[in-house]
């Protein structure tokens, strides 16, 4: 096994950890009645976090690391650029989300109430983000099978 093997299945298993976490951190929004619910909204928003950094860090390493087909393929490939375009709209709609659980930790943190009534629009807006990594594993397999080259 090639570290380009090893860092392709780490890109792989990450996507299914980062899809986990991202899916129980939207049902966990969803659930939420008191600050007491947050733990488990913190803990899936954590781990959700890493295993993003890791899909992201491990996917530049294999487009531009010089691990696989190399960079030209994927800047010449369609695939890749929509591949991109839908990663785009996922860290766009995680803005709002990210920076909210911050301050919800922050505030938290110092003692302060917080108001909860933003945790079903940040739901919404993780199962959106959810439907566009399904929609990004889909043109990930047409990439890898040459189709939009």
């Amino acid at each position: 096994m090639t570290l380009a093997h090893i860092i392709a299945a780490l890109h792989l298993l990450t996507l299914g950890i980062g899809y986990g976490f991202a899916w129980m951190r939207a049902r966990a929004l969803a659930n939420i009645k008191t600050t007491a619910d947050l733990g488990n909204v913190f803990f899936a928003d954590n781990m959700y976090g890493i295993a993003s950094l890791l899909w992201i860090g491990t996917g530049l390493w294999r487009a531009f690391g010089g691990l696989e087909k190399g960079t030209d393929y994927y800047l010449e490939s369609t695939a890749f650029w929509v591949k991109m375009t839908l990663f785009a709209l996922v860290f766009a709609l995680e803005i709002y989300p990210m920076v909210t659980l911050i301050k919800w930790r922050m505030h938290l943190k110092k003692g302060k109430q917080i108001s909860l009534a933003p945790a079903s629009l940040l739901s919404k807006l993780t199962y959106a983000e959810v439907l566009l990594l399904t929609a990004m594993v889909f043109v990930a397999v047409l990439m890898a099978r040459g189709v939009w080259v």
